[in-house]
């Protein structure tokens, strides 16, 4: 069987397909002189893929386009391939990481990377949403590795090809040691998986970014070339437009929304000034840190909230349930300018029992933590009584990692600033 490939040299997405042709023994021979922007133009090329886009496979029983697409194709060449794993739920599980690779992890590594390279118009907030979108994305996919080598089974599968592949454009493009070595299940798995000698053969030696590229602006069409100007008659003069009238011509630029706990009185509690404290006090905790975060703290302008986790008994593996509080800390990243949490992991041995304290700007947990971050569900929340002497020196101990606390020991802290 003749199977033809249009495809960029070394793009990731080419490399879905050839890298299942690999394991699958099918053969797939890639166009050699493909150009972009040239061969895709052309109308033997927009018979095969209307909108021009590749990776195209041409096939005996006519054209398939879109990777995944491509690659399931190719892995169903050969009957009870291993790469669609062994039952129903195998399969099942495939392409359930299939999607999340593709919605989760390529879709916001995009979105990171594209208007930094001119591929689209930049702008800040978009970004910050792609990267805390990735980095949840990122985090559930760690604690499933965290114990498992493969994301499905005891061996590689098409799960796995489509995710290393969307995975090694944030890697050599974006995905710096800095912003990976929070992954640290995920770090393993991709160099483990892209130094298999059917992923080396397609995809080469790779080196890890090092630092996010400087924002490029976007290109623009070329402007239309403007005629001479025509010898001007004397303007007459208009009486001015009604307002009104002025108004729909051209609207008022929309103010940038702002975060409501922007909209908040002032609070004499600075929440940096408080960070760098914590930070900056080794030693004599108690006698400078904890006496100058009550020094600091405003009850008007802040909130304080112990939480407790609802399902202790499942916490039976230590660095599955310290994963899961790191993931946790990584996907309240967008509450860091108005928060400050103390995670404590409970216990000499499983069950690990999973409390915290969390302080919050407002007088109430902030709505938009509730609605974004799906981890609140799984705590119970209190408000701490600061009137109640207990209750404040439950406060103390937490924020100083005190051990034991509540009479066991400490498996770890982990501090959200």
């Amino acid at each position: 069987m003749s199977l033809v490939l249009y495809a960029i040299k070394g793009h990731q997405r080419a490399a879905k397909s050839l890298i299942a042709a690999e394991y699958s023994g099918v053969q797939v021979k890639r166009v050699e002189n493909f150009q972009m922007g040239v061969t895709n133009k052309t109308p033997e090329f927009l018979k095969l893929n209307p909108i021009g886009k590749v990776p195209v496979l041409v096939t005996p029983e006519g054209p398939v386009f879109e990777s995944n697409a491509i690659a399931r194709y190719v892995t169903r060449l050969k009957a009870d391939n291993p790469l669609y794993g062994f039952s129903l739920i195998d399969y099942a599980h495939i392409e359930q990481w299939i999607d999340f690779s593709s919605m989760e992890i390529e879709a916001n590594i995009s979105k990171w990377l594209f208007p930094r390279i001119g591929f689209g118009v930049f702008l800040p907030p978009a970004e910050e949403a792609a990267i805390v979108a990735l980095k949840r994305a990122l985090s559930a996919l760690n604690s499933h590795l965290a114990s498992n080598t493969y994301l499905v089974g005891h061996s590689v599968t098409l799960a796995d090809i489509i995710m290393t592949c969307n995975l090694h454009m944030g890697f050599s493009r974006i995905m710096t040691k800095t912003f990976t070595s929070e992954f640290p299940h995920v770090e393993r798995y991709f160099w483990t998986l892209v130094n298999q000698p059917n992923f080396k053969k397609i995809l080469g030696d790779l080196k890890q970014a090092e630092s996010v590229p400087a924002v490029q602006s976007a290109k623009k069409p070329a402007q239309p070339k403007k005629e001479a100007p025509k010898p001007k008659e004397e303007p007459k003069k208009e009486a001015p437009k009604p307002k009104a009238e002025a108004a729909e011509e051209e609207e008022a630029p929309k103010p940038k929304l702002k975060n409501p706990l922007d909209l908040l009185p002032p609070s004499k509690m600075i929440l940096d000034e408080w960070k760098r404290l914590y930070s900056n006090t080794k030693s004599n905790f108690r006698e400078v840190a904890i006496k100058g975060f009550w020094d600091m703290y405003d009850p008007e302008g802040y909130s304080l909230w112990f939480c407790d986790y609802k399902y202790n008994d499942e916490n039976t593996v230590s660095f599955v349930t310290l994963n899961k509080v790191s993931g946790f800390l990584q996907r309240m990243d967008l509450a860091r300018k108005y928060a400050f949490g103390k995670m404590l992991i409970i216990g000499s041995g499983p069950p690990f029992d999973v409390k915290g304290l969390w302080l919050f700007r407002g007088k109430e947990i902030p709505q938009f933590v509730i609605d974004e971050c799906y981890d609140m569900e799984l705590y119970e929340w209190k408000k701490v009584d600061i009137s109640d002497e207990e209750q404040k020196e439950r406060v103390n101990q937490m924020i100083e990692d005190h051990e034991p606390f509540e009479g066991k020991p400490l498996l770890d802290a982990k501090c959200f600033k």
